[in-house]
């Protein structure tokens, strides 16, 4: 065969969202800090992610994960989150799949009953614990940056909809939350795709109408997506759809926006540390949020949350990019 680009990869889901994280192939990414890697990929490296994420190797809502180098000395390691339009600050999903897999692969040393490390994401330092049991990685949980309310009860014009009211929340990355039934829909119950319509139609509000600015750093400025609800804010169980980047769907009751979520519900007074909630996701699949402590971001209040979650193996690839291969940097049909 004639000389081509090859990259391996090991292939995960949590909760059904698929977690493709790179192992070789990628050249080094250089930068002081995470963000100035994230800064670099997104500049010099954007094909690899559209080669990964995109047809033929990947699909419409393909998930990443790059391993870098950490530059926090309490970081054990670090990753760079990678989907159909871009880079994520966070990704809870991932980090459950990266907590098990870096216990798997010795990244760390393996302790029982559970094995701790610190990844430093985008956001900032995430820690996380993994269950071990006879020799074997189990059930994850981490806890988050802290996370905080940044609008509760927004009205905000929505084209097709009308006036609608919704939350913004940090949860690692800003989401919009709302009731699904305030644009006429059910979840679960409605069609997906008009679930989508809704939740991009209540994104491209939000990014037209708030300035989202966090304290600590500009890149983490900005609206990532929209979350749609069953309405059941507060109650011990309660389901979502997240809905971000170009119109991806999270297979995942997704783990930064479950921490968003607690984040909310600790503003309006229906979450206090220690207390537990359930989310479910399109699939299915669950995830469990707890308050941990209270903390401030600047001089917001804010809170750090426990996300808990499994995640599998699904395979392992060694993905080619030929050079006369006219669709080796992906496509998507839409």
């Amino acid at each position: 065969m004639k000389r081509a680009d090859t990259i391996t990869t090991t292939e995960m889901h949590t909760g059904g969202e698929p977690v493709r994280i790179v192992e070789s192939g990628y050249p080094p990414i250089p930068g002081a800090t995470i963000l100035d890697k994230r800064r670099y990929v997104l500049a010099e490296l954007d094909h690899l992610r559209t080669a990964l994420m995109h047809e033929p190797r990947g699909h419409f809502d393909m998930y990443g994960v790059i391993p870098v180098e950490p530059d926090l000395p309490e970081a054990d390691l670090a990753a760079l989150f990678m989907h159909n339009s871009g880079y994520s600050t966070m990704c809870g999903h991932a980090v459950i799949a990266l907590g098990r897999y870096a216990v798997d692969r010795g990244l760390v040393p393996k302790a029982a009953p559970e094995t701790r490390m610190v990844i430093q994401c985008p956001c900032g330092p995430v820690a996380v614990s993994v269950e071990v049991s006879e020799g074997n990685a189990g059930a994850v949980c981490f806890e988050s940056v802290p996370a905080f309310a940044h609008s509760l009860d927004l009205e905000v014009k929505v084209e097709g909809y009308g006036t609608v009211s919704c939350d913004v929340a940090y949860g690692g990355a800003f989401y919009a939350v709302a009731d699904a039934g305030r644009f006429g829909l059910e979840f679960p119950g409605s069609p997906v795709s008009d679930l989508v319509r809704a939740a991009n139609a209540l994104s491209a509000a939000v990014r037209e109408g708030v300035e989202l600015v966090h304290p600590d750093a500009g890149d983490l400025g900005y609206l990532y997506g929209s979350i749609l609800t069953d309405g059941r804010d507060g109650a011990p169980v309660s389901a979502n759809v997240c809905v971000f980047a170009d119109s991806q769907v999270d297979r995942s009751p997704t783990g930064s926006g479950v921490t968003a979520r607690m984040a909310l519900g600790h503003a309006r007074g229906q979450a206090y540390p220690g207390d537990v909630r359930t989310f479910g996701s399109v699939t299915g699949s669950t995830m469990t949020g707890r308050v941990v402590a209270e903390r401030t971001v600047g001089d917001l209040p804010a809170v750090t949350v426990e996300v808990c979650g499994r995640a599998y193996y699904t395979g392992a690839a060694s993905f080619v990019m030929e050079p006369d291969d006219p669709f080796r940097h992906g496509f998507l049909v839409s």
